[in-house]
């Protein structure tokens, strides 16, 4: 195996997962966390309803579908830092085009633009370097440290970017004018491209350059990875297991929307509760990352499957009213510590399944393929259950999709355990 840690002094190798982590969350920015965290005021700009979002979405997953197999070979083959590098430019200079607040069909190209620079140039390139930091003793650690760093810059950045919108927003939020909204919208979406830039030129100088002229025939894509990759049943357990985790993060975006709906929390309150669930990232996943290396990749994330499709199934049967502020947040810290304890081990499973590090790239395209699909169908699935079933029971459909989730990716982690642990 190639490894970075033989090149990189203690202080360069921390550098360089600081470099990984600020990339991986800055490149995430502009397509998901901005409407994560102001949906309702998104939705308003815009003049978009939840079923034209999610289309834009489905563009977005769609072309991310297309992207990910041919990506995982290129990150075998290319250097890791100018693809990362490369794909943060493209995707910023797509943020100061979302500020000019486009057409629906201006939109929608540009979340097909961010499929391929965040996807095809970057998302094989990421995970690769990830798993080659932590080596073979360390996987958990590496990918929990990754999404839990990435959860604390989203939530650092994402704290930033409310209050930046409240700034701008006067004092009785409940009266701002859409042209005063759109004032206020713009400047994060401004803050947003501006960190995704400042991200390139990090990762340029901070990843090393060695992997570029590596002779480590191991690190180099061969086409019978591939064959070998989809021949082994863990890996297709691991896609099972990254749909239903994914299934269950995508479904957060909706949490802001329904504190403001259901709740009756205004749009700055609303923002505020989607930037709480993603402080719980950083620790859920660190901390799962941690345990994992200790106890079990495969037992981390059956836990965590479980707890995911309890928190879902509670806000499914219409457990919270107005002013329920303690039961709602300890079951939105729950259940977003559960999904984000996902990412932060589904990666890691691939070191547990046994993959080889040569056919790294070729496993994420396969998994990230399968995985991401929910990247299609569910901003389209979300539209429709919020706009057909306006208020609390839309709602509860969409967490009702997240228990089926849960439970299904419950029955593959455990068929991943069983064969992880069978002698060879």
């Amino acid at each position: 195996m190639h490894d970075i840690n033989r090149e990189l002094t203690p202080a360069g190798r921390t550098i360089a997962m600081l470099a990984l982590i600020v990339a991986g969350e800055a490149v995430f920015f502009l397509p998901f966390v901005l409407p994560r965290v102001f949906r309702p005021t998104l939705l308003d700009v815009f003049d978009v309803t939840n079923l034209q979002l999610g289309i834009a979405f489905s563009v977005y997953g769609v072309v991310a579908m297309l992207a990910y197999f041919p990506g995982g070979p290129l990150a075998d083959r290319f250097s890791t830092r100018k693809m990362m590098s490369f794909a943060l430019v493209a995707t910023s200079i797509g943020g100061f085009a979302l500020a000019t607040i486009p057409s629906l069909a201006g939109l929608q190209v540009l979340y097909g633009f961010w499929g391929v620079t965040t996807i095809l140039l970057f998302w094989a390139p990421l995970i690769r370097a990830t798993r080659e930091w932590g080596g073979t003793k360390l996987p958990g650690r590496a990918f929990g440290i990754l999404d839990g760093g990435r959860g604390l810059v989203a939530a650092a950045i994402g704290s930033g970017a409310v209050a930046l919108f409240s700034f701008f927003m006067p004092s009785e939020v409940q009266n701002a004018t859409l042209e005063q909204r759109t004032v206020a919208f713009r400047q994060v979406i401004f803050l947003f491209a501006g960190i995704t830039f400042a991200a390139a030129i990090f990762v340029w100088f901070a990843l090393p350059r060695s992997k570029e002229s590596s002779d480590d025939s191991q690190s180099k894509y061969e086409p019978g990875g591939v064959v070998r990759v989809l021949r082994m049943p863990t890996v297709w357990l691991q896609a099972i297991v990254v749909v239903c985790a994914y299934v269950g993060y995508k479904g957060l975006d909706d949490v802001s929307l329904y504190a403001h709906e259901v709740l009756d929390y205004d749009e700055v309150q609303a923002a505020k509760v989607g930037t709480l669930s993603m402080w719980v990232r950083p620790f859920a996943a660190i901390a799962a990352g941690l345990l994992a290396d200790r106890f079990g990749v495969a037992r981390l994330t059956m836990l965590s499957l479980l707890v995911f499709g309890i928190g879902s199934a509670a806000i499914a049967a219409g457990a919270f009213r107005p002013g329920e502020t303690v039961f709602f947040f300890a079951t939105l810290i729950a259940t977003s510590a559960a999904v984000f304890a996902l990412r932060g081990l589904y990666f890691a499973m691939m070191e547990a399944g046994r993959v080889p590090f040569g056919d790294t790239g070729s496993a994420v395209g396969i998994v990230s393929v399968i995985g991401y699909t929910p990247d299609v169908f569910m901003g389209p699935l979300m539209g429709v259950l919020l706009d057909r079933w306006p208020g609390e029971l839309g709602h509860q459909y969409v967490f009702a999709v997240l228990t089926l989730a849960a439970t299904v990716g419950l029955m593959a982690s455990i068929l991943f355990w069983r064969i992880v642990h069978r002698p060879i």
